[in-house]
């Protein structure tokens, strides 16, 4: 059988990733609008006509979109932020939770006809976060901060132009362009929303963002006083809980401790053009502060990925194909 998968959006930077990703598949058929794209009655009608529709766009053209669906038959997948937080729409973010005898993330997500796609932030954050919080190491009260960098690609074209090698008449310029820059300094983030429910926290998480000079990847970091937590767990406690969140998963991984042991530094690209991501648990040896990092590629797991592991999902499909 063979699906047909309108994007819109398509000429943007997650939604040429996305494209880049299913059009080499058999199984799925891609509605392409070229030239046409812009044209209302054409978006229209594919929105309409297709078994799924993934939307790449800013958020309030995103909710035009849906409001130009009117098929129920039609699955959506948004990667914008504009339904992440909202009730009506699923979280797209499979190995978040898995509930025995109750129906788990994933099941949620194939049973969706709207799902929204997980900011690149959050998948790192909650990744680290919702396990310890769900397990009562971190209690939902927590003051809780989250330092993160990603590649440029991240921050759309804004941003892309801002750090990517500047041309001028197709010759490059020497002007150099920065290599690292925080930013949301006004602590009003975006993702903070989204960050805060999907772990079950109750403060608003502390977001300081930041890029750097490279394209893609990322390291999404959480610092912990174990010492000031209830009952002051060791680090091989919340090792296990991690462990045994994501045991047996294939996109999300945890990291041995004898490998973080024995590690001097991690490659913020070292995940890139694939949709996993691996989470870290670094220790003191006095057992008191610990530093839990996820590695992944805002433009894969963060992004593109999560969006064809979700359209898998919903299609009936093994979640994997297409990824890796």
């Amino acid at each position: 059988m063979t699906h047909t998968i309108f994007i819109d959006g398509e000429a943007g930077t997650t939604g040429l990733e996305i494209r880049e990703r299913l059009e080499a598949r058999g199984d799925l058929e891609l509605i392409l609008l070229g030239d046409r794209r812009r044209d209302v009655d054409a978006r229209r009608e594919a929105l309409n006509g297709a078994d799924a529709v993934i939307l790449c766009l800013p958020d309030e053209a995103a909710k035009e979109a849906v409001a130009m669906i009117g098929n129920p038959a039609v699955r959506v997948i948004d990667a914008s932020t504009a339904f992440r937080v909202d009730p009506a729409w699923t979280y797209g973010f499979a190995e978040m939770a898995r509930t025995s005898g109750e129906m788990g993330q994933r099941e949620k997500i194939a049973a969706a006809t709207r799902a929204s796609n997980p900011g690149c932030y959050p998948t790192g954050f909650i990744g680290l976060v919702r396990p310890l919080v769900s397990a009562g190491i971190i209690p939902a009260g927590w003051p809780v901060t989250v330092n993160a960098v990603s590649g440029y690609s991240g921050g759309g074209k804004a941003m892309i132009a801002e750090f990517a090698p500047r041309s001028s008449r197709g010759v490059t310029t020497t002007e150099a362009p920065p290599a690292y820059r925080a930013y949301g300094l006004s602590l009003r983030h975006k993702h903070v929303p989204e960050m805060t429910r999907h772990t079950g926290l109750e403060r608003p998480v502390l977001f300081a963002p930041a890029v750097g000079a490279w394209r893609q990847g990322m390291l999404v970091e959480v610092p912990l006083h174990l010492g000031a937590l209830p009952g002051s767990p060791s680090v091989e406690v919340v090792h296990g809980a991690l462990a045994e969140a994501y045991a047996g998963e294939r996109f999300v991984e945890v990291a041995e401790l004898e490998t973080t042991e024995a590690m001097t530094g991690i490659d913020p690209e070292g995940l890139n053009g694939t949709n996993k991501m691996r989470l870290h648990v670094f220790g003191d040896r006095a057992g008191e502060q610990a530093r839990l990092v996820a590695l992944l590629d805002n433009l894969g797991k963060g992004a593109s990925g999560a969006a064809v592991q979700n359209l898998n999902l919903m299609l009936g499909l093994d979640e994997a194909t297409g990824l890796v």
